[in-house]
């Protein structure tokens, strides 16, 4: 008697970004992937306007991770991924902003790999693209940082490890994603290696969304004024940049016009 299993149809795992939560900003390869797919597993900070792009007979399951409280684990999601390819469905892997980016996308690559299942990645507009254009301001600029870091504040063990001597140079640009709770250690550890103290950081929270908001301080006030302004929603700190005000009066007549 042959095996059940043998008589299986295996089917596609997409690992889509969903960019940082304007539908809009979509891509059409990553909307093509999400209508067409049976099961759409998604992380915990997709927006709801997102999800409502997917196909109405799409099963959508939340795989999201928390800082606190219940959580998926990685080695449980990689093999959910598995289970639903090779039951033959269109699975999509959607990824908060750009799954590339400090989204674990490896690990999840070789799962499906290892069990002979094709998949494709459908790459999104990170937040640090989203979360900039939202301040009027860019990642480079010519004679002032020729390059930019993108940092995570969730991997503290790694963290504590990056060249901060040269983050703390006049000029430098950093990204730091997850960086709310990392704040005063971001704080003293730049301060230890010489950076000015009145050197801007901006967070943005929920970019791109409705509710987006900013905070402009310095890395002086920056653990103070960050617990003053309680962000709840996801945010992204920028070191070495101040908002535009162009872009925050931009931003405020957006809003009454919503």
């Amino acid at each position: 008697m042959h095996d059940a299993n043998t008589y299986r149809i295996k089917g596609h795992v997409d690992f889509v970004g969903a960019g940082p939560g304007d539908p809009e900003l979509l891509t059409l390869k990553a909307l093509r992937a999400f209508e067409r797919a049976d099961v759409v597993l998604h992380d915990r900070l997709i927006s709801d306007a997102v999800l409502a792009l997917a196909g109405k007979t799409a099963a959508l399951v939340d795989v999201g991770k928390a800082g606190f409280g219940p959580s998926w684990k990685q080695a449980d999601i990689d093999a959910l991924l598995v289970e639903y390819a090779l039951d033959g469905k269109r699975v999509v892997r959607l990824k908060s902003g750009d799954p590339t980016v400090f989204g674990r996308l490896d690990e999840e690559i070789e799962a499906v790999e290892a069990a002979g299942i094709s998949w494709r990645i459908a790459p999104g507009i990170t937040a640090a693209s989203a979360a900039v254009a939202g301040i009027g301001q860019s990642l480079t600029r010519r004679e002032r940082n020729s390059s930019v870091r993108f940092l995570t504040g969730h991997d503290m063990k790694g963290f504590a490890d990056h060249d901060w001597a040269a983050l703390a140079r006049p000029g430098e640009v950093t990204a730091i994603y997850m960086g709310k709770k990392s704040a005063r250690f971001v704080q003293g550890r730049l301060i230890m290696h010489g950076a000015d103290r009145a050197t801007p950081v901006t967070l943005v929270e929920n970019a791109s969304r409705p509710e987006q908001r900013v905070l402009a301080t310095t890395l002086d006030t920056l653990p103070a004024d960050l617990a003053e302004a309680r962000m709840d929603g996801p945010a992204l700190m920028f070191y070495g940049l101040a908002p535009r005000d162009a872009a925050t009066a931009l931003s405020e007549f957006n809003k009454e016009l919503a």
